[in-house]
This record gives C-alpha cells, structure tokens and sequence, in this order.
C-alpha cells in the first residue's frame, strides 16, 4: 500500500532553505550594521540585531502554523483579510504614533509595526480573488477599473500617510497584469510617461513642450488629409503639455529632502550634506574591492557612516564586508528564489495560486530592485527594506507571510481553487 504523502512531503523545501539562509544572513549583517565594533553579544535586545532576533522567531513561528493551514483558508476569506487589512492601515489616521519622522506606525505594548507592510499581502490577495472570478477578463475596460482599484485603494492610503516608498511598491502589481492579459499599450503608455515625467525635471518645460509641438506639427504635415491623425496629433500634444506642467507643479510642492533624492538621482547639483547618504553608501560598497574587508571589519559600517545602514541601506554594508564577490552571491540568491516562485507559479493548476504566486514575486522583486538600486546610486532613495535582509519586524513579518501562504498554496497545486 503506498504511503499517503504529508504536508512535509508537498511543501518546496528549496524556497524554504533559501528564505533561511537570506534571513540567517540578514541578522548577521544587522548585527555587523548595529554593533558599530563593540563586543556585546548578537542576541542583545538593546541593539537592533537582539530585537530582529525576536522577529525572526515570531516569523517561524507564523510560517509553520501558515503550512499547517488549509489553503482553502485564504482563498475563501481573501476578500476578508483584504477589507480587514486596510481598516487596519487606516487606523493609523487614528492611532497611528511617529517614528523616525514618520507618523504610520502602531504601537503595542513594546512592540511598534508599520501596517503599510501588511497592506502588500491584502492587495495581493484581493487581486488573485478578483482576477481568478468566473467570467473576469483583464482586457475588459469594467474589470481593468476594478483591478486597477483592489490595487488603487491601499496605495492611495498609504501614500496619504507620507509613505511614498511603501506606496510606489504597489506599481509592481502591475506586472502580474501583464501576465494575466494587460495590452502591452499600457506599458508604452507608461514608458512615455515616465521618460516625460523625466524630461520635465531635467530640461526647461517650455523648451520640452516646444519640442512637442514641433512633433506633433512633424506628423500633421505628412498626414494633414487625414483628420483623425490630425485631431488626435493636436489632442496627444495638449495632454503632454498639460502633463509637463503638472510635473513641475507637483515637483515644487514636494518636501525639500524628497526633492533632494530625485534631484541627486538625476545628477543635479544640491546643497553640501544632502546627498550623503549616496555618498556614503558608494564609497562604503566600493572600498569592499573584490572580496571586502571581511564580516564585522567594514570601516564605514563600524563607524556609522552610512545613516539608516541596518536597513535602508544595508546592502552597503555586504558590499564593504563581503566585496563585490559577496554581494554577486547575494544577488545570486535572490535570483534564484525569483525565478523558483515563477516556476512554482506556473505550475498551479489554480488561477487563483498562480496570480497570487506572482503578486508574491513582484513585491519582493520590486523592493530588491529599488532597495540595492538605492545603496548604489541609480534608484531613488525612498526607505524600502531589502526583503529578509533588512533590519524591521514589520516587514520581515509581511514577507515571511506573502511568500508562505504562497507555498502552502502551492502545497494544493493540483487542485482548482477560486
């Protein structure tokens, strides 16, 4: 008689050794980013890598009591924990506290959390339930709106909390739109807009509009017996103008030091010190050289020079200490885990588990990307975590919890779940 097969059995202990061994790690470097040289032991709760600690086994915690759970579970209550999870992030316009400037915390007891982290698993699971529903097509204008507001409405309330990295994580949902059947008209669309939105900032505005309307003028030309091409010319031009102005317009009400980050990422000059955390993160990952300076010996990192290095910035500290070796295996072992969910997504046999597998792998790969893209220069710095590296139990918790409903759902691959 065969043996039944066991939870233990299904779950893709792959994924799993590879989350532990980029947890294991991240400790280690919060630890090094923490300590600042001093000899107090890992495990104190006084400094960061003491309190991670704690996070880390409340994560474990919550990832086996997740595999025990019927995936079932989550589908059915999706739109549950869905509502739930953005009247909990709401509840910060009540009882939210500050914490380093920022006002979208909730404090319990010893214990403080930034809902805005859970926010992502909400939006990931009312999107796998709308876009998994019977007769639900993504190329329809009505169900376009409908997913465009599942995703809509926790970015909008995170970004009125003064959250503007948490809130830009959510354009990353938009690539498992794409894969469910998105025209790929909105991705050119998108593209023109961003390299407009980009143009606005570093050229002048009525040069740039200018330049516009000699285009538009360009294809009346050669089309003026044709009206439409004419209309829509003129009507695409006013937009752009329009869309140009309202860039430099929204530019200027910006905070100062948000202006500064986009300023420093374009190449602009800005005041001295304002750009030192750039700075310091590049010269603390280029003095790493080829194999780094070894674990607890970064100069930047004992001395503090990096601001935020435990987490905004921590990959800083695996360039100095681990060299450019170092940081090529760390990359390596993201990879590996992206393109291990993206293998287990199209597996499922559910539409469900599939959206939701790469709603998990679109998080995860949009805060790696803009979090080291931040510590070298080429993204904007806008406080995102490098996930399961970066020091925070809020977001170590929402990780740990996107990524192991996921496997547990995957654990159910052959089954039809809506």
């Amino acid at each position: 008689m065969p043996r039944q097969e066991s939870i233990g059995d299904k779950v893709d202990w792959f994924t799993i050794l590879i989350y532990m061994v980029l947890t294991l790690f991240g400790w280690l470097i919060i630890y090094s980013a923490s300590s600042g040289g001093d000899e107090v032991s890992i495990f104190d709760a006084n400094i960061n890598s003491g309190r991670q600690f704690r996070w880390m086994i409340a994560s474990a915690v919550m990832a086996f009591s997740i595999i025990l759970i019927e995936g079932r579970f989550f589908v059915t209550l999706s739109y549950v924990f869905y509502v739930l999870i953005l009247l909990f992030v709401l509840s910060v316009f009540v009882i939210g506290t500050e914490v380093k400037g920022q006002s979208n915390w909730i404090r319990f007891g010893g214990f403080q959390m930034q809902p805005s982290e859970l926010a992502k698993f909400g939006a990931s699971l009312g999107l796998a339930k709308y876009l998994s529903g019977l007769g639900v097509d993504i190329r329809k204008w009505s169900d376009k709106w409908k997913a465009f507001a599942v995703i809509g409405t926790p970015m909008l309330i995170v970004a009125a909390q003064g959250d503007a990295g948490s809130a830009m994580v959510f354009l990353a949902f938009s690539l498992v739109l794409f894969r469910d059947g998105l025209e790929s008209y909105f991705l050119i669309v998108g593209t023109i807009v961003a390299v407009l939105a980009v143009l606005a900032l570093v050229v002048n505005k009525y040069y740039l509009i200018a330049s516009l309307l000699a285009v538009s003028l360009f294809v009346i030309y050669f089309s003026w017996k044709n009206k439409r091409v004419v209309v829509t010319a003129l009507v695409l031009w006013v937009v752009a103008a329009g869309f140009v102005l309202s860039v430099d317009y929204g530019f200027s009400k910006l905070k100062r030091h948000q202006q500064d980050r986009i300023n420093v990422l374009l190449g602009k000059e800005v005041e001295k010190d304002r750009d030192w955390n750039i700075k310091q993160s590049i010269i603390a990952i280029g003095s790493g050289g080829l194999i780094g300076k070894g674990y607890l010996n970064g100069t930047q990192t004992k001395l503090k020079f990096v601001p935020e290095q435990s987490t905004d910035f921590i990959f800083s500290s695996v360039g100095e200490e681990f060299g450019f070796l170092g940081s090529i295996v760390l990359i390596a072992l993201f990879v590996a885990l992206f393109f291990r969910l993206l293998y287990l997504a199209e597996r499922q046999r559910s539409k469900y588990s599939r959206i939701y597998g790469y709603c998990v792998v679109s998080v995860l790969f949009f805060h790696f990307l803009i979090n080291i893209g931040m510590a070298i220069g080429v993204a904007p710095v806008v406080g995102i975590p490098l996930p399961f590296i970066s020091y925070g139990g809020s977001s170590l918790l929402a990780f740990t919890l996107l990524l192991f409903v996921f496997l547990r759902l995957d654990t159910q691959r052959y089954e039809t779940m809506r």
